[in-house]
Formats: C-alpha cells, structure tokens, sequence
C-alpha cells in the first residue's frame, strides 16, 4: 500500500503545475499545529516527518477520489491513472483493500489538506470547494450502506474534519444530536446488611421423613429384616440412578456439603464487570409471527418508526457488501471516542442485532426489500449483525426507545403471544414437575421391587393387612 501511495503522490506532482511536492511540505510543516489537532492522540513524529507523511497520503486520497466525481471537473477530468487499481465496478481486489484503509478511523487524513491541493489548481477556493464537493458527493453515494444523498446538492466541505466523519453525518444528521439523551447522574444504591439466611433445606427434615415413615408402617418390621441382610438389599437399590436425579443430588449438597458450598461461594464470589444493556426485542421471525409487516425506507436513520395502527415497522434500506462490516465498525468507533452526544448509529446496529437471530430473519428483511445483500448468503448477513458487539456506554435514543417500546407493547398484546407464554409458564413447567414426581416414584417402586425380590414381603404385607382388619 505505501508503494501505491508513494507512486500515486509522484503522478500528482506531475499534474500539480503552479507548485512541487516539497513546496506543498513546506507549506504542512508551517500547519504542524493544525494537523495534529485533528488527531485525539499524540502522533509520535517530528514536524517534517509528519508533514511528509500527510503529503503523501493526501495526494493519494486526493487521487482516489478524483474517480467519484460525476460531473465534468472545472479543473480535473475524470482520472485513470488508478484505473489499474479502481475499476469502473469497483470489483478488483485493491479497490476494497483501498477503500477499507482510508475508512479506518486510525487513518483518517484531514480534508482541508486535500482541499488545500486543490487549491493550488484553481483561482479561488470556491471552485475548489465545488470540485471536492463533488468529489464527497459521489463517494458518499457509492460507499454509504444507506440511500442518504438524494436531497444534497453540495457539501459544505469547511465542517467536515475527515471522510469519516462527513459519512457519519450523512448518516445521522447533526439535528438528531438533540434527540438523545445521555444520563450522567450519579446513582447511589443502599446496600443492606447482609443477615444470615437459613439453608434451603434442612436436614432435620429427612429425619422427620423416615420417623413418619416407620411409624406408618410398624407390623412391616424393617429395621429388623435390613439387619439380617442389609449388602444385598444395598446391591439390589439402583444408586447410579438415584445419583443422577436433580432433586437428590441437590439434598444430599445441602446435607452433606453446606459448610463447604458455603465456602466455596466466598472463594469464587469476585468483583464482576457491569452488565451490558441489551435490547430486549423479539427477531423479524417472531414478529413476523404476531402480524408485523416489515417496509422499507429511503433515507437516514431518522426514518425508522413503527405505526402500531397498521403494524408497520419501517425501517432504512442497506446496502450489504464485502467492505460494509469495515465501514460498520468505524462509525461505531467514531461515535464512541469522538462524539459527545447520544450514540444513534450505535443504538441503530443494537436494534438490528436484537431483531436478526437468524438467517430466516434476514430472508424476511431481504424480501421486504429493507436489506439489499450483496455478499455470498443470507448466513453471512447474520453473522456480519449478531458480531456487532454491544456499546458498554448507555445511552438514550429518544425516537429508537420509543420505537422499541411501541413494537414490544404490540407483540406482547397479541392473544397468540400470550397464548404461548401461558403455555410456557404454566403447562411446560407443570410437566417438568409432574415428570420429575414420576420419576421418584418409579425409583421407590424399584426400591419396593428390590427389597420384596431379597426379603420376600409378600407374607409380611399380608399379616400386615390381616393385622389391620382384626
């Protein structure tokens, strides 16, 4: 890549007639200051060296985008010395590993260097603003996953620090910084002191259990038969079984091992991060279910909404393609470490990773026409949206909150929806119970069988019930 950009600056110089490479060094030498603040942290070389290096990224940047301008340029003609690099499709492999590069936000170049370059070319700076304008224009319209350029006729090139920033806002408009919140408030929480609780259960309780056993039964006589032939009595009980039963192993913990689960939970209690806010909305599947209906629209992130009237939900077209996950994860970043407000991009890839589990749930969105998939499959989609990791800086987004909660409030009054969580709460785990009651009793029957096959019982239940008749 630095060979590319090196040769890139050299036919640059070539074209730029009123001004060498090394006058145009000059020049960011004596705007030392100026560049390194557009950067966040301390960029670790001396002025010349950062100047040079400025030059000739800027010539490479100012290069490259010289093939997204669409009109005739009052200065420029569309370029082809990158042809060999940037095809007319925009389907060889150095296009993608070029654009991905400059769409790092550690490799932002700033753009009044290249508007700068510019500069040299023209009369004034107004022409030079109309070329890079268009310029801007038609690179944010081929790069941006979303249709956001349809009513911009030029752009300010002035407010825009670098290439990521400006798509950042072509995404989420300037306007929208006012509609989040972000709650900085100091929480104090009242911990109570903890009292000492009593176990959950207590041994003194299968002691009980077998007391009002023999007492039920006295004419059976047990405690004198197990003596006499208690190892095969032992052998015949099916304790592998016993073991493996949940209700069991948790009584013989609480018993036998209290003091040490005691300890042990001392050993392994330790001071855990916080936990991340996660979204909390059913997938497109599940919704699809409950007679939501999936539309599409063509703008920013400002058109997503849901009229519970019709049970719409109404969400931006994307555009998905090899290099979209690169771009993804840098505005994330950038809104993370740079911007102030509210986190809108972040909230709106949280919002489509809650609703997308599945490669069905992408099929749905593809068929509504909200995802425009251009990688190899839908399960690729899916993965590229459930590996976005969630923000760890919570924040409020006013509109997507409500959205959020205006979707969960319809899904949740649907009698199907409802139907299921009763079925869920109250027949599935009536049947773990009854299963689990079923399967203690099966175990003692065996334990009878097992004691009447060595001891031979018939007789004493007899005498037993002859017993009770008298």
């Amino acid at each position: 890549m630095e060979r590319y950009k090196l040769a890139t600056a050299r036919r640059t110089q070539k074209k730029l007639q009123s001004i060498k490479l090394h006058q145009l060094v000059e020049y960011f030498i004596k705007k030392e200051h100026m560049i390194r603040s557009h950067y966040h942290r301390h960029l670790d070389f001396n002025g010349e060296t950062l100047a040079w290096m400025m030059a000739i990224d800027a010539c490479f940047l100012f290069e490259f985008l010289r093939n997204y301008s669409n009109a005739e340029g009052k200065v420029f003609r569309k370029v082809t010395t990158m042809s060999h690099m940037v095809d007319a499709a925009r389907m060889k492999l150095a296009y993608n590993c070029i654009l991905r590069d400059i769409m790092m936000l550690e490799n932002q170049i700033p753009l009044y260097l290249v508007r700068k370059i510019l500069r040299f070319q023209c009369p004034s700076y107004q022409i030079a603003d109309e070329e890079l304008s268009n310029m801007l224009i038609g690179f944010v319209k081929e790069v941006s996953p979303f249709e956001v350029m349809k009513n911009f006729s030029s752009i300010d090139v002035k407010n825009y620090a670098h290439l990521l920033q400006l798509l950042y806002f072509m995404i989420v408009p300037k306007a929208m910084e006012s509609i989040g919140t972000i709650n900085k408030t100091e929480v104090h929480v009242d911990i109570p002191e903890l009292k000492e609780t009593k176990p959950m259960c207590n041994p003194n309780y299968v002691k009980q259990l077998f007391s009002s056993v023999w007492r039920q039964a006295p004419g059976l006589k047990v405690m004198e038969v197990l003596a006499k032939r208690p190892i095969k009595f032992l052998e015949k009980i099916p304790w592998k079984i016993i073991s493996r039963l949940p209700g069991v192993s948790i009584l013989v913990e609480k018993i036998f091992s209290f003091q040490g689960e005691k300890k042990s939970e001392d050993e392994d209690s330790t001071d855990e991060p916080p936990l991340v806010e996660k979204i909390m909305i059913p997938s497109v599947t599940e919704l699809s279910k409950a007679g939501v209906k999936f539309s599409p629209t063509e703008g920013d992130l400002t058109t997503i909404w849901f009229n519970s009237r019709t049970a719409t939900f109404y969400l931006p077209t994307v555009s998905l393609d090899v290099n979209t996950e690169v771009l993804l994860r840098n505005l994330i970043a950038y809104e993370t470490t740079v911007e102030l407000g509210p986190m809108v991009f972040t909230r709106y890839t949280e919002l489509m990773n809650g609703i997308i589990d599945t490669e069905e749930d992408v099929k749905l969105l593809r068929q509504s026409g909200i995802i425009l998939n251009r990688m190899k499959n839908d399960e690729e989609v899916a993965q590229l949206w459930n590996g976005m990791s969630r923000s760890v800086r919570l924040t409020k987004v006013g509109f997507i909150d409500k959205v959020l909660e205006d979707v969960n409030k319809f899904h949740s009054s649907r009698w199907s929806v409802k139907a299921r969580k009763i079925m869920k709460t109250y027949v599935f785990e009536a049947w773990q119970i009854l299963t689990f009651l079923a399967a203690i009793l099966l175990l003692l029957l065996t334990c009878v069988q097992a004691y009447c096959s060595v001891y031979g019982c018939g007789s004493r239940w007899d005498h037993a019930i002859n017993a009770g008749l008298e």
